[in-house]
């Protein structure tokens, strides 16, 4: 897992973020990323779901050797960061899983819980490895892991619907397509629904209570553990509001937020 190889793009939120932390804890984000990079490319890589489910075993048995002190190449990277700041096996198991569940089968209109569970593995348990290395107190980093995962994860399902529709993937869950009359919808049809609005303002506002759960955590704790939360919190929350603003008639262009917001999100969560 060549670090260097697999660091966030210049400019993102993340990149920002982490660009906030001192030297250690930024270059632990970094291993952090790049395992979590490398799976979710094994998911999305477009092959055979049984080679891509095989790949997924092997990241899988080199985490479980990472824990028993036989690192493979691939995870070394990992080996400073879990003994510095007690990150769980667990939780890198989990968004492995969570990697799984778009690598079998692609995903299409699952079950609330279901849903909620693919949050957690590929946002939350992200969420609970940061807030480890973000240095947060171990209640409410896993407090703030839960709801702001979650609130960022929502408002990727938002912002991607379309793009998730071409790959064949439809995540709005299944009770709340029902409610508007869809029933085992293909992705296309349920995306191009003259209701489908109504679906994704209520995915919305399921977001927008964990954006202010998320703030009522970071609030409560002190500004130096909490810049780099802050700043995703901020900038993700431009992301759910740009998508609100336009709203779902098609065609429907792709949002994003100007930089100038942007600028302002960093100027004022992250550097002030």
């Amino acid at each position: 897992m060549a670090q260097d190889a697999a660091l966030p793009a210049a400019g993102s939120s993340f990149y920002t973020a982490m660009r906030l932390l001192p030297k250690d804890r930024r270059e632990a984000m970094y291993a952090v990323y790049a395992f979590c990079r490398s799976v979710d490319d094994v998911a999305d890589d477009g092959g055979p779901a049984p080679v891509r489910a095989a790949e997924l075993d092997r990241w899988r048995a080199d985490i479980d050797a990472l824990y028993a002190d036989n690192p493979a190449p691939r995870v070394r990277d990992l080996v400073v960061p879990i003994r510095r700041y007690g990150l769980l096996r667990e939780d890198f198991q989990a968004v492995i899983d969570g990697m799984a569940m778009d690598a079998f089968e692609d995903i299409v209109a699952p079950d609330e819980a279901t849903l909620d569970l693919y949050c957690d593995r590929v946002a939350s348990a992200v969420g609970r490895l940061s807030v480890r290395i973000f240095g947060l107190p171990e209640a409410d980093g896993i407090r703030l892991a839960h709801h702001e995962g979650r609130a960022l994860q929502l408002t990727n399902i938002l912002r991607d619907i379309d793009e998730d529709a071409e790959r064949g993937r439809l995540y709005l869950p299944r009770e709340k397509l029902a409610a508007i009359g869809l029933t085992d919808p293909t992705p296309q049809a349920a995306i191009a629904h003259p209701r489908i609005g109504e679906v994704c303002i209520a995915v919305a506002r399921e977001a927008e209570a964990h954006y202010r759960d998320t703030w009522t955590i970071i609030d409560r704790n002190p500004r130096k553990e909490t810049k780099a939360p802050r700043l995703m919190a901020a900038a993700y929350r431009l992301y759910l509001d740009a998508v609100l603003k336009r709203g779902w008639a098609m065609p429907r262009a792709r949002v994003k937020p100007s930089k100038l917001a942007l600028l302002g999100v960093a100027l004022r969560h992250g550097i002030l």
